[in-house]
């Protein structure tokens, strides 16, 4: 018999003596009985995720091909209605309805059924009012084609406002003022394989692995500013209670756990997830600056993510100018193709090119987060965006390398350094024209001892005091100006 042909009802039925054979058969029959349109239509489901936060909440599902959807929005009561084509309903579709949790800001609850034949409906039911945008991402790094319901509040809350009034709620915590601070520890010079390997390319004539930038003339060093000295200390005494008061100048930190969400950021030999280690170490950090002083002034610190969720590098400085932010520290954990690459490093930004090579690539490499994350990029005003990454002063970067330094001094008495300077980029996250801003690597995660290290809840603790106690230093010497806005 013609296998190409249809076949018959009697080849069907007839004994086979091949096992193989019979197999064969029947799977073309079912072929013909489908319909090749019919198989062709059906996308497979990888996964589908649902990020909660008091900022947006996000869905996602990711496929082996691009999901084509139709949304509709109803105000009362508010619900987000997707129709989303090429699919049959399956289990792992049915895994949304689980993955919402009670405590989700703005989802109440998935629904999804098959509404017509290759065509599921999703209905998200919000808790309040929302600017829903649904955008496809193409695929990228480890993630297939993914479909992307980003589930904005109607009403988002001022930032603030929201740590005034935290201000204000509690008045009577006892805030500690800043401790005598021993000096700081000189930094040993240390090798740069990130330097060496990407020479020993260029000096063969190959191009540097994994995208690695050819180097280019370095930038004379930058001189790092001077360490301020110990602050005197006095006789120990209870602390006074704070008093909220229309005179208090309300110190703000942004503090910026680099990636979260759909962007992991680097990955460790163990697992270890960059995302998840930094945000433990800002969470820190906040207790800390939160609890403290400076010349008699309370301080907070605002994040810019406190818990697992993306957030795009634009919307970070954004954040952080809202708030009227006095410095801006983004915290991250290095990450390179040589496991022997290790070391702490600072970075502030650079108005021309980078310090190094290592530094312009590990920039380039940070600023790809949002194509990892997911940005809707027909919901961005681009031409804002690029404004506002384009507007950072010589004052700005000269203050972010003071800042910078006292950072890197306190980070070398307790962690090794991979390089005894502030380096300088073209950090997109640190391109906020009026804030101080600098981007702590606190080790590299793949390198498996400093991985071990960021994973100890021990080391986590000294990387926050050595981060408190710069904050601290740069504070001493760099008095914080007047704003219009006090408590």
């Amino acid at each position: 018999m013609n296998e190409a042909a249809p076949p018959s009802s009697a080849s069907i039925v007839r004994p086979a003596t091949d096992p193989a054979r019979r197999t064969l058969l029947r799977a073309g029959t079912l072929v013909l009985l489908l319909g090749a349109q019919q198989i062709a239509r059906g996308a497979g489901i990888v996964a589908v995720r649902v990020w909660p936060a008091q900022d947006y909440s996000r869905v996602t599902i990711e496929s082996d091909r691009k999901l084509v959807a139709r949304q509709f929005f109803v105000a009362t009561p508010p619900r987000l209605a997707v129709d989303i084509d090429g699919l049959d309903l399956d289990s792992s579709l049915r895994e949304l309805v689980a993955k919402v949790k009670p405590d989700d800001p703005n989802i109440a609850g998935i629904r999804v059924g098959q509404y017509a034949p290759g065509v599921v409906r999703l209905v998200v039911d919000l808790k309040q009012a929302a600017l829903p945008q649904v955008f496809s991402l193409e695929p990228v790094a480890a993630y297939r084609h993914r479909l992307v319901f980003d589930l904005y509040p109607e009403q988002a809350t001022d930032p603030l406002e929201a740590l005034i009034a935290e201000r204000l709620r509690d008045p009577t915590a006892p805030v500690a003022t800043a401790p005598a601070l021993p000096p700081m520890a000189a930094a040993a010079p240390s090798t740069d394989p990130l330097e060496e390997l990407i020479a020993r390319h260029s000096a063969r004539g190959e191009a540097p692995p994994q995208g690695l930038p050819l180097p280019v003339p370095a930038k004379p060093p930058v001189a790092s500013a001077p360490s301020p000295a110990p602050v005197p200390s006095t006789p120990a005494r209870p602390p006074a209670p704070a008093v909220a008061r229309a005179t208090d100048r309300l110190i703000i930190v942004a503090l910026d756990p680099g990636h979260g969400g759909e962007d992991p950021g680097a990955i460790g030999p163990a697992g270890t997830r960059e995302k998840d280690v930094v945000l433990k170490v800002a969470l820190l950090l906040r207790d800390r600056i939160n609890a403290t002083t400076v010349g008699g002034n309370p301080m907070r610190a605002f994040l810019t993510r406190d818990r697992d969720f993306f957030v795009p590098l634009a919307t970070r400085v954004e954040k952080a100018r809202r708030v009227q932010a006095d410095l801006f520290v983004s915290i991250h954990a290095d990450a390179f193709t040589n496991p022997a690459a290790r070391g702490a490093s600072v970075f502030a930004l650079s108005e021309g090119g980078a310090s190094s090579s290592a530094a312009r690539w590990l920039a380039n490499k940070e600023n790809q987060a949002d194509l990892i994350g997911g940005v809707n990029v027909g919901g961005q005003d681009r031409h804002v965006q690029r404004v506002l990454l384009d507007m950072s002063t010589t004052a700005q970067i000269n203050d972010s390398l003071k800042l910078g330094s006292v950072l890197l001094g306190e980070i070398g008495g307790m962690a090794k350094l991979h390089k005894p300077r502030v380096e300088q980029a073209g950090f997109a996250v640190l391109k906020a024209p009026d804030i101080p801003s600098v981007l702590v690597e606190t080790a590299f995660i793949s390198n498996p001892e400093e991985e071990s290290r960021l994973r100890s809840a021990a080391y986590q603790e000294q990387l926050a005091d050595a981060l408190m106690r710069g904050i601290t230093r740069y504070f001493a010497k760099n008095p914080p100006l007047a704003r219009s806005r006090t408590v």
